[in-house]
């Protein structure tokens, strides 16, 4: 039974297959059921064992982590805003509250949009989609999917687009 996948096969029958193919061979990675796998050990598995369901328990907790440590943040700055109502006479200081309230929210503001990328990099996983490409359907990559596991583009897919705005603006 073959693991790897043909480099020109089809997107609709690579993504089952890939699923399927990591599932047995996967145990032979770790020797504890139940435990994630590190950032090394997931870039140590063979291509034909990718996005198997250990692969994919690391990127959900991954993305879980993050969506957490994001929606902490935004309660700290709540807080934080809350607290820092005083009056404060002096201009300068004023001003500096101020600012520093802005850069915060605009920070907030990122990270919202990235929350929103990661709740569809999860819907992704729960979809089979998670780690192929949105335009080819060739995998993504593990080095890239650590890298920035909300990517839903190739390494190359996504130079293309980037030469494309470039040259054609938004």
């Amino acid at each position: 039974m073959s693991k790897t996948l043909a480099p020109n096969k089809p997107a609709a029958s690579a993504k089952p297959a890939a699923r399927s193919a990591g599932k047995a061979g996967s145990d032979a990675w770790k020797g504890k059921p139940g435990h994630l796998l590190t950032d090394e050990e997931v870039l140590a598995m063979p291509d034909g064992e990718y996005m198997n369901d250990q692969q994919l328990a690391f990127f959900r907790a991954k993305l879980q982590s993050l969506r957490d440590s994001i929606l902490n943040n935004a309660g700290e700055t709540t807080e934080h805003l809350r607290e820092d109502t005083t009056i404060v006479p002096d201009p300068a200081d004023r001003a500096t509250i101020e600012e520093e309230h802005a850069l915060e929210l605009r920070t907030r503001d990122r990270e919202r949009k990235l929350l929103k990328k990661i709740m569809q990099s999860i819907a992704r996983l729960d979809s089979g989609e998670y780690g192929y490409c949105d335009e080819t359907g060739e995998p993504i990559g593990l080095g890239r999917l650590i890298a920035r596991p909300t990517a839903t583009l190739s390494l190359e897919a996504q130079q293309r687009r980037e030469m494309k705005q470039k040259m054609f603006g938004d």
